[in-house]
């Protein structure tokens, strides 16, 4: 019998080869839906411990994770958690978000109507101005004299 070194073992064999036993990459931490946790617990604490054991085999659990479900059934998280809600932004109904966009819309319209107020209300006050001037040049002319 020969003993071949790893070396010598890739050379035959044309180099390096994936080893079949190591994944490629890490498969991210399971997720499990609330409707499954709880289903597996209630067939957990029906089982004698053989059952349990064959359950725990069966779906590729660890009783660690039991343990962390039944904590979580007993503060009431798998309620909170029940199956019609979805991860992320809750859904907007398009009501709220057409009143919305309106009262965004009727609050820069107002800060513009009050602008234009503003000036009307100014050029009102210039005209008036500008109007006892012309009336007090026009006065004054009449009274001087021509030479």
């Amino acid at each position: 019998m020969t003993a071949i070194t790893a070396a010598q073992l890739r050379a035959q064999t044309g180099g390096m080869e994936a080893d079949p036993e190591v994944p490629e990459r890490p498969r991210p931490p399971r997720q499990y839906p609330a409707a499954y946790k709880l289903r597996i617990l209630a067939e957990y604490e029906q089982l004698d411990k053989a059952g349990k054991g064959a359950l725990l085999r069966r779906e590729g659990l660890y009783t660690s994770l039991i343990s962390e479900w039944r904590k979580q059934r007993d503060k009431g998280a798998l309620a909170a958690l029940g199956a019609d809600r979805r991860p992320g932004r809750p859904p907007v109904d398009p009501t709220e978000r057409e009143n919305a966009r309106l009262r965004q819309r009727v609050e820069r319209l107002e800060g513009e109507l009050a602008r234009a107020r503003k000036v009307i209300e100014v050029q009102g006050e210039l005209s008036a101005l500008l109007g006892g001037l012309a009336a007090d040049s026009a006065t004054s002319s009449d009274r001087e004299p021509s030479s």
